[in-house]
């Protein structure tokens, strides 16, 4: 008899909450323009960008956190979560993780609660790693939030860098649950390539840097990426994994009702569309007014498209991301009704 008909049965992840959040503080194209020598229609023609969020000074990347998971625990009914898990690059401090601060603020003291790297893949990575603790009956409900506050590592007079981020946080609530249910997460492809880690950096900071006796620069600081080289590994790796998460699934391109990539830049977003065959409308897209938020994009992108009523119940989604290491994931899910609870707030002016 098959081995799979023993014991019980298996619990997979549940998409039961959503929301997301920006700092208040609005930043156009327009405002950038004299102090990066550019102008609002170069900014909008490569990158697809409008404006962007940014963080009040002395505003850490655990506030946005808090104020993103508050919203998606009441999005899911409030019920508190035995697990939290914070994705991001730029944590609060090197140590400790940012994931347990979270957690005490938001009265969920004594939950299992750490941090995922992934750069901008890190929602992936998360959504992997709650479902693996789900499905292992190591977390009954999990508070996954990606948080990022790129201000911090980008130089603000980076013409390069200064005009594609943002600062957000998005989160979600995951409960054990069936695989055959609305908001049930799977069929996960996950990759890296550390061989390219060069592409996107920040030099300093870690212990390779502080076991030199050399001060770094101001250059090494901050946030750097070589934009051409990333641009194509990017449409590569998310265009192949989003296929072989397809090809897993049993899926056809024609399946996927809402294509939800990481919020990269507008050109990448339709690229990859574009390599898949599927029509650039299905592409869920935010970026133009919140720019790339790291971790934070896909969350993010979902909440603003479920607030504008884009995305509904019984819709197939398509999720893939890349990001630094190089690092990249995808993963498939049909949206759950989440009309019972409050619908997350929008996170677009």
């Amino acid at each position: 008899m098959p081995s799979d008909t023993f014991g019980p049965p298996a619990r997979t992840a549940v998409l039961c909450g959503l929301a997301g959040w920006v700092p208040p503080r609005v930043v156009t194209n327009d405002e950038l323009a004299d102090r990066l020598d550019t102008d609002d229609t170069w900014i909008r023609t490569r990158t697809g960008i409008r404006s962007r969020h940014l963080a009040d000074p002395g505003q850490a990347t655990s506030d946005l956190a808090v104020e993103a998971g508050r919203r998606a625990l009441r999005s899911a009914g409030g019920e508190p979560a035995d697990t939290v898990i914070v994705t991001t690059t730029t944590p609060d401090r090197p140590c400790p993780a940012t994931a347990p601060v979270v957690a005490a603020r938001l009265g969920l003291t004594g939950a299992a609660a750490f941090d995922v790297g992934a750069v901008c893949t890190g929602f992936v990575y998360g959504l992997a790693t709650a479902a693996g603790l789900i499905a292992a009956g190591v977390a009954r409900r999990v508070l996954l939030i990606g948080a990022d506050t790129y201000s911090g590592i980008v130089d603000p007079l980076d013409r390069a860098n200064a005009i594609i981020f943002g600062d957000g946080a998005g989160a979600v609530v995951l409960r054990a649950g069936d695989a055959d249910e609305p908001g049930a997460v799977g069929h996960f492809d996950l990759g890296s390539d550390g061989a390219h880690e060069d592409l996107i950096t920040v030099e300093a900071g870690g212990s390779r840097q502080r076991s030199t006796t050399v001060e770094p620069t101001h250059a090494q600081r901050h946030f750097a990426m070589r934009g051409k080289e990333v641009y194509r590994h990017a449409v590569t790796r998310m265009a192949a994994s989003a296929r072989a998460t397809l090809e897993h699934a049993g899926w056809k391109t024609d399946d996927v009702d809402h294509f939800v990539p990481h919020q990269a830049n507008l050109r990448i977003l339709h690229s990859v569309a574009d390599d898949l065959g599927l029509p650039r409308e299905r592409c869920v897209v935010n970026v133009d007014t919140v720019g790339n938020t790291g971790a934070a994009s896909i969350p993010l992108a979902l909440a603003d498209a479920v607030a504008r009523r884009r995305v509904r119940p019984g819709d197939r989604l398509l999720i893939t991301a890349f990001g630094g290491g190089l690092t990249w994931g995808s993963c498939l899910t049909t949206w759950p009704d989440l009309a019972d609870h409050p619908q997350p707030e929008r996170t677009t002016p």
